[in-house]
């Protein structure tokens, strides 16, 4: 299993790293959505865990691009944000993302996320 990690917080990218590395995924970072397509291009990932503001392209804009292209229609995409209100979980979740996690996040919440996506057993 392949997941990328996108986070414009260096300490966030490698504190949910830590954790998914526990489940033995693979992992890559990205620092923004613009960094993260980069990564796309030279891979497959089988999740990317997706923090909304960012820099240069944000987490919706990144879900937005990923979900335009058919190659990716695979690939589950789970938004890992502060942003807590039901307005913003409708919007990640109409725009293409699979799943929607408030931080803070522990190993806990991500392996029940991760069974209900079908990514564990």
């Amino acid at each position: 299993m392949r997941v990328l990690i996108i986070d414009d917080s260096r300490t966030m990218r490698n504190y949910v790293s830590a954790i998914v590395r526990d489940f033995h995924f693979d992992i890559e970072q990205a620092g923004d959505g613009e960094e993260a397509l980069e990564c796309l291009a030279g891979s497959d990932f089988d999740l990317a865990l997706v923090d909304w503001d960012m820099p240069r392209m944000d987490g919706i804009s990144f879900v937005h691009a990923v979900r335009s292209e058919p190659r990716f229609d695979s690939m589950k995409l789970m938004m890992l944000t502060s942003h807590s209100s039901m307005d913003a979980v409708c919007e990640a979740l109409s725009t293409g993302a699979d799943d929607y996690l408030m931080k803070p996040v522990t190993a806990a919440m991500l392996s029940e996320k991760f069974k209900l996506l079908g990514l564990l057993d």
